[in-house]
């Protein structure tokens, strides 16, 4: 396998999905080189032809890195594990694997797409804050009740190495404050999102000290 020397991240500081590979690069102790593409500036840098070619779909994150491109978070951060398995993002217990992989897919596919900018664009800017609210409302029912019986001091469990289950909720609940979502009937997932923020890897990743956030956003 040909090990890459600087994997290359195409990122935006308030991307959660970015954030969320930001945070298994970290990790991971990878080095890397980011990329910014800025979804708001120029009518959206990721319509680019340029950043095209390397995501068909327009969308970020990307990590070229092993001569290849990938594309989806998701996708990245098992490539991760299997390339450069230590310390490990996954359970040894497939009963626990299989609950953090619910959990990612729960909030990657049930709840993040359905209020990601280019689906508020297409329900008008008057139906805006309703649809987002209703989606995460109902995506958050439903992870509250999982974590209440997969959760230690994490998503799942409370090992000491990281799962993708807990790369996948941090970014969730920053997601909700332009929202005004009432964050009040989920302790589970407030406690655990509090925990992920002290962490090291968390911290560094975090979209207020990326190199495109802007200054006014900085922390």
């Amino acid at each position: 396998l040909f090990l890459s020397p600087q994997p290359i991240l195409y990122s935006y500081f308030r991307s959660s999905c970015s954030w969320r590979v930001r945070i298994a690069l970290a990790l991971k102790n990878i080095d890397y080189e980011t990329v910014a593409i800025n979804l708001t500036k120029d009518g959206g840098q990721q319509f680019s032809g340029e950043f095209q070619a390397l995501n068909p779909m327009k969308q970020v994150p990307a990590l070229k890195i092993d001569g290849i491109t990938i594309g989806q978070s998701l996708a990245i951060i098992e490539y991760l594990e299997e390339t450069r398995p230590t310390p490990r993002l996954l359970p040894w217990d497939p009963k626990k694997r299989a609950q953090v992989r619910m959990v990612s897919d729960l909030i990657a596919s049930g709840i993040q797409p359905l209020q990601n900018l280019s689906v508020l664009k297409q329900v008008g800017q008057e139906n805006q804050l309703t649809w987002a609210q209703q989606a995460i409302t109902s995506g958050f029912n439903a992870l509250e009740q999982i974590l209440q019986s997969t959760a230690g001091r994490y998503c799942v469990g409370d090992e000491v190495s990281p799962s993708p289950g807990r790369l996948r909720l941090p970014p969730s609940p920053p997601e909700t404050q332009p929202f005004k979502v009432d964050l009040t009937p989920y302790p589970t997932i407030s406690r655990i999102n509090k925990s992920l923020l002290a962490l090291e890897a968390f911290h560094v990743s975090h979209p207020c000290r990326q190199p495109d956030t802007p200054p006014e956003l900085r922390a």
